[in-house]
């Protein structure tokens, strides 16, 4: 193994990428830019890495020229040798991506959630870490109420973090995905959203009602029913009638007095 702290220079096949690497989309076009710019100038600041044993090594920050030398297909890269355990590691390599500007709001979402879960930092610890407001990290964990399949269908379409937001609102799912489809087909602004969800989640809450309505008046039928059972097996000739309107239902029971 090379020297703790100083520059060394790594085969990269013996660089493992790190495994909480908050960055789960990474732009082919840009990788291709830093490729050509590392071809033309060389990697101007050295990958870190962790030595894990027999000569092999997992990168701790600097997942993108890794990317963009192997695409090159370059045989070495330099590093810096860091000693530090596996849970600092995580800690370092998520806060350092954390800090660029082009990880996508959920990505980063991501990232607040394991430093805080896994790591137990608070929000407020976060926020000195990364430099961002405690209310933005609290607002982009918000967004994680958003199913998988909803983030990808967001990112892909270009949504903005604030549709995520208005989407959070929605608490059944498929009436969500409805809006989302919506909103996509439509290519409407964060405004226009937040009224189409305003006017979705009325008509949701009346057709609830109306269900309702109708199980209620089901249970007062059955109710009655019931009685009329009742009268029925203690050995009362009973009738039983039922006719059902548009508004309502009639029911008529005749008992004989004798």
């Amino acid at each position: 193994m090379e020297k703790i702290n100083e520059v060394s220079i790594v085969k990269l096949k013996d660089i493992e990428p790190n495994p909480h690497q908050p960055r789960t989309v990474f732009d082919e076009n840009s990788l291709v830019e830093l490729s050509d710019s590392i071809k033309n100038y060389g990697i101007l600041q050295p990958v870190t890495v962790k030595y894990l044993g027999n000569d092999k090594y997992q990168l701790v920050m600097g997942e993108r020229r890794y990317r963009a030398s192997l695409l090159l297909g370059l045989e070495t890269i330099p590093c810096i040798i860091v000693d530090i355990d596996d849970d600092k590691s995580a800690m370092v390599a998520m806060i350092e991506n954390l800090q660029r500007e082009d990880l996508n709001f959920f990505e980063e979402a991501i990232g607040y959630h394991k430093l805080i879960n896994e790591h137990g930092i608070s929000q407020k610890e976060l926020s000195s870490k990364i430099g961002k407001n405690q209310s933005t990290i609290s607002n982009k964990l918000r967004i994680l109420a958003l199913s998988d399949e909803e983030r990808i269908i967001i990112v892909e379409a270009g949504l903005s973090e604030r549709h995520s937001r208005a989407l959070i609102k929605v608490d059944d799912l498929d009436l969500r995905m409805s809006i989302l489809n919506t909103v996509i087909e439509k290519k409407l602004n964060v405004k226009q959203t937040e009224e189409l969800i305003d006017r979705r989640l009325k008509i949701d809450k009346k057709k609830r009602q109306k269900v309702f309505s109708k199980i209620n008046y089901k249970i007062y039928v059955n109710t009655i029913k019931t009685a009329f059972k009742s009268i029925k097996d203690t050995g009362v000739d009973i009738e039983y009638e039922e006719d059902d309107f548009e508004d309502y239902i009639e029911v008529k029971m005749r008992i004989p007095k004798n």
